[in-house]
């Protein structure tokens, strides 16, 4: 029998025994929308090393505030979110790993389609953040590229759904909520000092700010949501007996004074009645 089938290294054992979550390091397992995301910036940064098509990407799907006209291009508030400067490798390095070792477990939680909503909407969130300031006058106009916004929404995100998580920062492992406060903490403070790559911690905080307003507000959009269709479904209930008391006078009518007595307004409150009764049976 090896260490690792003996009863008291499995974490089943080790939650019942100790309340312990499962410590061992694993590698997550890929989910479908991470793969595509891992795909297409990793793809994006290798063809925006060919000088021609870099030219063009950067041109046509950069997030740039120098200019009202591409401001106002819509589609480069998400086809920004793909591109990595072609000087920065660890740029997109960071963005991938930390996007391959974080998302994943999101995207099972939540399902791919609502988390590519979530991660594309943070992106954006940032995005939008960067051209405020830029057009206000707080930060200058310039050009932004890079995933950071999307991956800091994914972070506060895991930070407050999945606080048991660490992460290795220079090989020491540490609690995903120190490492999310530190690092956003960090990017505040740059801002503050007027740093370098300002218009990028912008973009993070933008980021973060949205994931981890999404996840907290969903309670109360949940019961909101919840009551709303509460709501819908008690009125249609209602309307629903309302005609059948309509019905029921009607066919007393009918019967008392033949079908020539009925009126238009009659007649089409018969119709609803008999379309509803037949959507009922089909359903």
């Amino acid at each position: 029998m090896g260490l690792y089938d003996r009863e008291y290294t499995q974490p089943e054992y080790r939650q019942q025994r100790f309340g312990l979550p499962d410590m061992r390091f694993s590698l997550p397992r890929m989910t479908p929308v991470v793969k595509w995301l891992l795909i297409l910036n990793f793809g994006l940064f290798i063809l925006g090393l060919i000088p021609p098509l870099g030219s063009f990407l950067a041109h046509w799907c950069a997030l740039d505030t120098r200019s009202w006209l591409t401001i106002v291009q819509p589609w480069r508030i998400i086809t920004y979110q793909f591109l990595h400067s072609r000087t920065d490798a660890a740029h997109i390095f960071l963005n991938m790993l930390a996007l391959f070792m974080l998302a994943p477990p999101l995207e099972r939680f939540w399902g791919s389609r609502r988390f590519l909503i979530f991660y594309l909407g943070c992106g954006v969130a940032g995005g939008l953040a960067y051209v405020l300031l830029a057009t206000t006058g707080v930060l200058g106009a310039g050009i932004m590229v890079g995933a950071s916004g999307a991956i800091l929404g994914v972070l506060a995100a895991c930070a407050i759904l999945f606080p048991h998580f660490n992460l290795i920062i220079f090989v020491f492992p540490v609690p995903i909520r120190i490492a999310a406060i530190g690092l956003l903490l960090i990017g505040l403070v740059n801002i503050l000092m007027g740093g370098a790559n300002l218009g990028g911690d912008v973009a993070h905080l933008g980021g973060a700010a949205a994931g981890g307003a999404y996840v907290l507000l969903q309670p109360a959009w949940g019961r909101l949501t919840k009551k709303r269709r509460s709501g819908s479904w008690e009125k249609r209930l209602e309307q629903s007996r309302r005609l059948q008391i309509e019905v029921d006078r009607i066919l007393a009518k009918v019967h008392r004074s033949g079908l020539h007595s009925l009126t238009t307004r009659e007649k089409r409150a018969l119709k609803q009645a008999t379309q509803e009764e037949i959507r009922r049976h089909q359903l």
